[in-house]
């Protein structure tokens, strides 16, 4: 691949950059459109103002599900950047770590095709749900980059399954090369790190390994190499959190899960379904219509997968379906056990890379293998043309969605957060929903009723007037509603005062609540 093409990816990212946060700009701000970014923010802060793992200065929690994202966002605090230009250069960083990974994984898979690498790198720079992930301030780019490239090393490591050790076809880095298990571990754990998840990959690794090896004693020693690695970088994390929580996992994986219990009572197979349909690009409710190009993609997929499956099985290995089971297994977990499609599925984005290089792969084959010339030329410019238009169009839509949700949480969670700031005391405890911009901007100590740093709360998630019975009872002085969370038991209580309320117009023009502040009485 000539360096020309090489370049292309980190020049569509700076352009794709531009468009998001020149659309970000034009509504009035830039930010983050997510207050989880602030969640981020706030202890990356903290760690380097005190040294310490807190939220709350002073009280060490364990409620950041991404510590390696948190760390990378602390060295800006440390050497004095900007933390907005800051999350973005890690965001794009990613952004172009992912593509070019696609690109190697690409040329590994389909040799034949190599020539087209560049194609499905820029597609995956130009996906608006990547794109828009890339800027969020949250890790969810960091995220299918980290596994992406455990994909590229492993492929590498694995090259030849009949030769009874493996034998790199390309090495990426001459660690890789002396100690490639150890560098399949460090990366593992770095990605769980990043987020649990990332336990998926490791099984399938394990899993992956047992083909390359023909004695037992060689495949099982390998996997407890690699496993040992990566326990190794895992356990002061896990430590850590058994120490401030009592469980392995931060508070945030249980808090969610409770919080969120009610959409586990369709039918795993209808959620699976769903969780797969959307992030294959279908709308978010219904089945009807499209929310992004890769549902252009699916035909593509489709025969990707067949065929990968036909090569692995014929060659006794697991090198084309691995990515595949990766994608699939992901969508799986979340389905299980939290099949949620908002904030435009980010927690589902480590499938889309998967999705795209498939997709383009299969379409790829399905047009080189028309007969007559004239409609294969023709099929050819045409499924082209119409990609490119679809990701373009997208894109432009993806750009109106971030401001949009970037103005939200401005108008919404930052203006409570300054409000607080400049209007309560500071040992004022606030019972909050969200933490997030409240914890950076405010300050101020905090009863967490999502239960990221409040781990007490959690049984209580699934309830709501035990929960607003918790807050009455607490020793709060003001309480913060969020948009869909009213508290009307509390806010219509005795001696509950308004204070404050954002007004922000999108949010009443959605039908739902503005956030609100309430002074609770004294106990």
């Amino acid at each position: 691949m000539n360096h020309r093409r090489h370049m292309l990816i980190p020049a569509a990212a700076l352009v794709v950059v531009a468009l998001y946060l020149g659309m970000s700009a034009a509504t009035g701000t830039l930010g983050f459109p997510l207050d989880d970014a602030w969640i981020h923010q706030t202890y990356a802060r903290n760690l380097v103002r005190s040294g310490h793992w807190e939220f709350i200065p002073g009280i060490i929690s364990s409620g950041s599900t991404a510590p390696l994202w948190t760390l990378l966002l602390a060295v800006g605090y440390l050497v004095r950047i900007p933390y907005l230009i800051w999350a973005y250069l890690l965001g794009v960083i990613s952004l172009v770590l992912l593509a070019q990974g696609g690109m190697r994984l690409w040329g590994q898979l389909w040799p034949e095709q190599c020539h087209l690498a560049w194609l499905a790198g820029l597609a995956m720079t130009v996906t608006w749900p990547l794109a828009w992930a890339a800027l969020s301030g949250m890790e969810t780019l960091l995220f299918p980059a980290l596994g992406i490239w455990i994909l590229v090393f492993f492929t590498e490591y694995t090259s030849d399954p009949y030769a009874g050790s493996p034998k790199p076809a390309a090495t990426v880095t001459p660690l890789t090369h002396r100690w490639p298990l150890a560098t399949l571990g460090i990366l593992m754990g770095l990605l769980i790190l990043t987020r649990p998840d990332g336990v998926v990959l490791l099984l399938l690794i394990a899993v992956g390994l047992s083909f390359v090896y023909k004695s037992m004693p060689q495949r099982a020693l390998s996997i407890l190499k690699l496993l040992a690695v990566t326990l190794l970088l895992l356990t002061p994390y896990l430590l850590f959190n058994l120490k401030s929580s009592g469980h392995i996992w931060p508070n945030t994986f249980y808090a969610k899960q409770t919080e969120y219990a009610a959409s586990l009572q369709p039918p795993l197979l209808s959620r699976l379904g769903r969780v797969l349909f959307f992030s294959l690009g279908g709308p978010e409710t219904g089945w009807r219509g499209s929310s992004g190009p890769q549902l252009f993609l699916m035909p593509g997929i489709g025969f990707a997968a067949w065929l990968s499956l036909k090569s692995d099985w014929t060659r006794k290995r697991v090198h084309h379906l691995l990515p595949l089971l990766w994608a699939g297994g992901h969508l799986f977990l979340y389905a299980w056990r939290l099949p949620l499609l908002y904030q435009h599925g980010r927690y589902l984005a480590a499938a889309l890379p998967i999705w795209v290089l498939y997709g383009i792969s299969g379409w790829q084959w399905i047009l080189v293998h028309i007969t007559n010339p004239r409609i294969r030329k023709i099929s050819t410019q045409v499924a082209g043309l119409s990609f490119v238009m679809l990701l373009l169009v997208f894109s432009l839509l993806g750009a109106q969605a971030y401001a949009q949700d970037v103005a939200f949480i401005e108008g919404e969670m930052v203006s409570t957060a300054q409000w607080l700031e400049k209007n309560t005391a500071e040992d004022a405890i606030i019972a909050t929903h969200d933490i997030g911009a409240i914890g950076y901007f405010a300050e101020r100590p905090l009863l967490d009723l999502a239960g990221l740093i409040t781990p007490e709360i959690i049984p209580l998630l699934a309830d709501p007037n035990a929960l607003s019975e918790y807050v009455i009872s607490s020793n709060a002085d003001y309480l913060v509603t969020a948009p869909g969370w009213t508290y009307e038991e509390v806010a219509t209580a005795d001696d509950v005062l308004l204070v404050y309320s954002t007004e922000y117009v999108w949010t009443l023009s959605q039908n739902t609540n503005n956030m609100t502040v309430y002074r609770l009485p004294k106990r």
